[in-house]
């Protein structure tokens, strides 16, 4: 699980050639019309599930994606699934001491009755998680587009593939507030559901649902 650098909708040019004159702009002329992309690709089935907001990148943005994806699941296959393992990297918003991410984890693992896994990449090692790739491929399959609306953006993301699969695409206009957090009081009964490894104590946490 991973949010991609934020996409600037409007006539910008993103490297590469396409057919026809299309002019663009060399840089950001103060657009207002932004996107954040969050993506979650299954290791197991290869597919990817992408969501665009239209507001900020925050913990609670990345776990509601999360959730989405989980009601997405099929009975059988929520069923199969013994516990889930995600992968991120080190982000502020979603970061092995971020109290409202971990807040969300905790509630989410209670949710799905699963047992969640953290597992973070260390600072600059962000490339080996696989989503990165899945982000490498968009970023080739839109070169020389001009992202001119949401529309357009969303399209040419539904006809990538990762691994013979199109992505699952939604936008989503909820609006996130930033700089919620936990009290103190409130993160030591949250701490008291997170099983860090002794060794790696920010990078492998392990929730239990209750």
């Amino acid at each position: 699980m991973h949010c991609k650098a934020t996409v600037e909708i409007g006539e910008y040019s993103r490297g590469g050639q396409t057919r026809g004159y299309n002019q663009a702009q060399d840089h950001d002329m103060g657009t207002k019309e932004k996107y954040v992309p969050c993506g979650i690709v299954d290791e197991d089935t290869g597919q990817l599930y992408v969501t665009f907001g239209s507001s900020y990148k925050t913990s609670d943005f990345m776990v509601d994606n999360l959730e989405q994806w989980w009601t997405s699941l099929s009975i059988t296959e929520k069923q199969q699934l013994e516990n889930i393992q995600i992968k991120v990297d080190n982000g502020a918003e979603n970061s092995g001491i971020r109290r409202q991410f971990l807040k969300r984890m905790v509630e989410f693992a209670d949710q799905t009755k699963k047992s969640i896994q953290l597992l973070y990449f260390p600072p600059y090692h962000s490339k080996y998680n696989p989503i990165e790739r899945c982000w490498g491929i968009l970023e080739r399959h839109w070169k020389g587009t001009l992202l001119r609306n949401a529309q357009t953006m969303l399209a040419w993301v539904k006809t990538m593939t990762w691994k013979g699969l199109n992505p699952i695409v939604k936008l989503s206009k909820k609006v996130y507030q930033k700089g919620i957090s936990l009290t103190k009081k409130e993160m030591k009964e949250i701490e008291k559901r997170l099983e860090r490894n002794p060794h790696l104590p920010k990078w492998d946490i392990l929730i239990r649902p209750s």
